[in-house]
């Protein structure tokens, strides 16, 4: 799964840029592409095992325990499904229908315990399901049957008893509700043609497929799905494999089309999926492909293009992938979807893709680079879960790094091999490295495999689709690519996915494969896979490699950004981590060196006069590397003399790391402050993009202080020559270059550098002028849209919305709605606030990030927090216990907490909550985040002015 808004975790991350005293702009929103995808430990290999906190006091009962006990294994389903698209006699949106499940009996038991979820079960005879023997088995009489509603199960008790071995049919009759909830069956609505059109929809990750159907829901339950759909006639029904029938019959005296579809292949119940709806769709016949490729999306946008470019690139990518994994794709199709409501980013549902519409649609007249880069690595990213989760699946949640950090990784891989020219590879560094160490910084991280102990609710599932599991999982996966070398991990990666095809598999049972690839290859590693790998997933953060250049002396540290900060979960490993290291002398790339110990000699890092070290070359590895000052200061001069001779993801490393050792009180804010001072010659975006998001907690933490003003000056000077280079030429721009030109536009009207501003409201109130006829640079719109709605009043707001409901580009209203976050006027910001309560106004799946932009906002933080704890019965109801974007929704109003009576309210909102949801993680980095930011601006307030003071001059 992609993950939404917040976690953006796009290929080209493009930081926000603040508004003066205003709001924030983001430029190339649409670029921002946040996935958020943790495991069980110590299998093979040999270091020991997960140490974990102490689980609660076992259940009594197995109806009061979350995970199903090992009792059963489901064989195959027959479901027959009728979604209503019109409203019944109550008001409601409905659906019917009746499943059957065939499982085979692994232990004896009297007891049927399979989830069932807020679904209204017929009862026969009293009872809520019948069973019956299969292949001669005997079925015992049911005793009685109850929905245990804590733990969303339907509880079958029999007078006898299942026989191992022997195999038996549950049979369910039911009813549920095809809310607008975006779960499960769920309803989306869209206006086309001025007809309101409903779309029956599905999203089953991760506890819904239960909302569906009374199912064994657990992925490691693995079977065979024969899905019938019955649905009006003009509609199409589209489920995980091809229809195989289509009949018209007469049902309560109207006509209703049933298709039949083809057996799945054995699959876990969060890749189910179906739909009914009227959409469009395209498709591309390649000659020699045995696979049918189609878009499926509202008529009106394929009509205009908008799936062209997601048809092109969905050959090419699977193709590679075939390659990559040396494994041909499992299934004859590939059906991709753009629906109008959805709460990912996109989910990968085996041979039935679903997405939200900016991530699949790009039109190429009104989106940018970013919009188009955004459905490219989406794409692949869903894509290679069809192997890599799909057909090899996780065993339980706690290893959903293993399936997400994986497509996280991967998706660089098959974009790249689709835009060549892009060079998206590169983009992992801020997209994922820099995005994984700002969270696992804090000691309310957690490790990528946690015990499955520890992850059992749904909304503790829930939580682990974060930014550790997403990011740091592709970090950590593209380190042990790197040590490896590209053709021993794809080979591991082939004789993996073979072995363990339609099965499920643990963390370990990859290293074992790898292990044998390096063997067989006779790659000399220090340690075993195991014990390498074990150390990077087993414990949570990552390490500081200090470097003192004079002596050759190396040393590791477990990184936090608070030092004081007390880590209360234990590690075998003592936050020891075996660090792989590549670096450079000068301009040499060195043989790679590993870190075994807490400290160690190596005599080829020590440097004689003129030379520097460069450490973690290509970021390749997981860690932040510090150095002696006087490395740091060659390391200056070099940037000052000749940039362009460290690699451009070292550029950006630098600014980055020294930046987060300040914000540690390891290194001084001046000396991280003097790595942007280069920047007057830089034109390569990733260098950029790290400054501003280094720069941006300095926004964060002064946009109300006296400090904001002297920032905005030096960040005028350092922009200027930038934003004039781009001004001043109409050559071509490369796709990053497009990123960076975007870049000096928005911080060069943050900072007020001349004839900025006035280009863009320029650019604005023509549009005003001309409603019909937008001509604003695709790739400037975000900013242009954000500067002149904080700039402007009433007018701008009300045509910016205006502009929004008659939108009908998915991207263009992702803009426009991140835009209208951006006015000053307090009394606009409360008003657009409350829509987020009205679906009909901000779609539910775009709540909680529109409150989240307000809160970016410095005018619109305070309103955004008061809202968020005013409403909150709503929000939590709502979004916050099993959304994703709940636990972003708690960082985004709390980003700018920087003082002790802000912590206290967080403290007491706490207090004042026991049940977080999803969001108990979050709240407790909120915590962390704001302590550690009130120490640091005690300690740095004076010291950053005074320099900004001096350096403005």
């Amino acid at each position: 799964m992609s993950q939404g808004f917040y976690i953006s975790k796009t290929v080209a991350v493009i930081a926000a840029v603040v508004g003066i005293a205003a709001a924030v702009t983001i430029f190339g929103l649409s670029v921002a592409y946040s996935k958020q995808k943790p495991p069980a430990g110590g299998e093979g290999g040999g270091e020991g095992t997960l140490v974990a906190p102490t689980p609660p006091p076992e259940p009594k009962e197995p109806w009061e325990r979350y995970r199903l006990p090992d009792t059963l294994s489901p064989v195959h389903y027959n479901i027959t499904l009728w979604p209503r698209l019109e409203k019944d006699e109550h008001g409601m949106y409905i659906f019917t229908g009746h499943s059957t499940v065939d499982f085979v009996c692994v232990k004896t038991t009297d007891l049927i315990l399979i989830h069932s979820h807020q679904l209204n079960l017929t009862k026969f005879s009293g009872h809520h399901a019948t069973l019956t023997g299969l292949d001669g088995a005997a079925a015992p009489t049911i005793k009685t049957t109850w929905l245990q509603q804590k733990t969303q199960y339907l509880v079958i008790q029999l007078n006898g008893k299942l026989v191992p071995g022997k195999s038996y049919q549950l049979y369910t009759k039911f009813q549920g509700e095809l809310a607008d909830d975006l779960e499960g069956f769920y309803r989306s609505e869209y206006t086309e043609n001025g007809i309101r059109r409903i779309v029956a929809t599905t999203q089953m990750q991760a506890t819904y497929a239960r909302k569906a159907f009374p199912c064994f829901d657990e992925p490691a339950m693995k079977a065979i799905f024969h899905i019938t759909l019955m649905h009006p006639p003009g509609t199409k029904a589209l489920a995980n494999s091809r229809d195989a029938e289509i009949n018209t019959v007469s049902l309560e005296g109207k006509d209703v089309l049933i298709t039949t579809f083809e057996p799945t292949e054995r699959m876990s119940t969060y890749i189910l999926a179906f739909i009914v709806s009227d959409f469009g769709s395209i498709k591309k016949d390649e000659t020699g492909s045995t696979t049918m490729v189609r878009i499926w999306a509202r008529k009106k946008a394929l009509e205009l293009g908008q799936g062209d470019y997601a048809l092109n690139v969905t050959l090419r990518m699977l193709e590679f992938f075939e390659q990559y994994y040396n494994t041909s794709y499992p299934l004859t199709k590939s059906d991709q979807v753009a629906l109008p409501d959805f709460n990912a980013g996109a989910m990968e549902n085996w041979g039935l893709i679903t997405y939200r519409e900016t991530s699949l649609l790009y039109d190429p007249h009104t989106s940018s680079e970013g919009n188009k880069e955004r459905v490219l690595t989406v794409i692949a990213h869903e894509l290679a879960h069809m192997w890599f989760g799909n057909l090899v699946t996780l065993r339980w949640w706690n290893d959903l790094w293993l399936n997400e950090g994986f497509a996280s990784y991967v998706e660089y891989l098959g974009a790249n091999h689709a835009e060549p020219s892009w060079h998206i590879k590169d983009m992992i560094v801020q997209g994922d490295v820099q995005r994984a160490f700002a969270v696992d910084s804090f000691v309310s991280s957690h490790p990528l495999t946690r015990g499955e102990e520890e992850v059992n609710k749904p909304e503790e599932i829930s939580q682990m689709f974060d930014t550790i599991s997403y990011s740091k999982g592709a970090a950590v996966l593209r380190m042990l690519s790197e040590f490896l070398s590209e053709p021993v991990f794809v080979r591991g990666l082939s004789s993996y996915l073979h072995q363990f095809a339609f099965n499920n598999t643990v963390y370990s049972d990859l290293w074992d494969h790898l292990e044998k690839a390096a063997l067989s290859t006779g790659l000399n590693l220090p340690y075993t896979v195991h014990e390498i790998m074990n150390r990077w997933i087993l414990q949570m953060g990552f390490p500081l490699v200090t470097i003192d250049t004079a002596t050759g002396s190396i040393s590791q540290q477990h990184f936090l950004l608070d030092p004081d900060a007390v880590v209360d979960r234990p590690s075998i490993y003592n936050y020891e981590w075996i660090v792989p290291m590549k670096w450079m002398k000068n301009r040499v790339e060195q043989d790679q060196h590993w870190l075994t110990e807490k400290r160690a000699m190596f005599e080829p890092m020590r440097a004689e006069e003129g030379e520097w070290i460069l450490a973690n070359l290509n970021v390749s590895g997981y860690y932040r590397v510090n150095y002696d000052l006087q490395n740091w200061e060659r390391l200056f001069a070099q940037l000052s003399s000749d940039h362009q001779v460290i690699p451009i993801i070292n550029r950006a490393q630098i600014i980055d790391d020294a930046f987060s050792l300040a914000k540690g009180r390891i290194l001084s804010t001046t000396v991280a402050l003097r790595t942007t001072k280069y920047l007057m010659r830089e034109q390569e975006y990733i260098p950029w993009q790290a400054a501003f998001s280094s720069l941006y907690y300095f926004f964060q933490m002064f946009d109300r202080t006296e400090v904001y003003g002297s920032m905005l000056a030096y960040l005028k000077k350092l922009v200027r020559p930038l934003y004039v280079k781009f001004t001043t030429s109409d050559r071509p721009l490369s796709h990053t270059m497009v990123y960076t030109r975007g870049l000096a536009v928005s911080l060069a009207c943050t900072t007020g550098v001349a004839g900025s501003n006035e280009l863009v409201l320029g650019m604005f109130h023509q549009w005003m002028k001309e409603p019909n006829n937008n001509r604003i640079d695709p790739n400037l719109k975000s900013t242009v849209y954000c500067k002149a709605i904080a700039a402007g009043g009433e007018e701008e707001w009300d045509f910016g919305w205006e502009m929004l409901r008659n939108a009908t580009v998915a991207s263009e209203a992702a803009r426009l709605r991140s835009a209208l976050a951006c006015t000053k006027v307090p009394w606009l910001l409360n008003r657009y606030l409350e829509y987020t309560l009205d679906p009909t106004k901000i779609r539910k799946q775009d709540a909680t990030s529109t409150i989240g932009y307000i809160a970016n906002n410095v005018v619109g933080q305070s309103f955004a927090w008061d809202f968020f704890r005013s409403k909150w019965d709503y929000i939590f109801k709502e979004f916050g216990g099993g959304s994703f974007s709940f636990s972003h929704l708690i960082t985004a109003v709390s980003r700018r907490f920087s003082t002790e009576f802000e912590l206290q309210q967080l403290l007491d909102f706490k207090r004042d909550h026991p049940d977080l949801g999803s969001g108990k993680a979050a709240l407790s980095q909120a915590i962390e985040k704001t302590t550690a930011n009130i120490k640091w601006m005690a300690e740095n307030k004076k010291l950053v002015m005074d320099w900004f003071d001096t350096e403005s001059a």
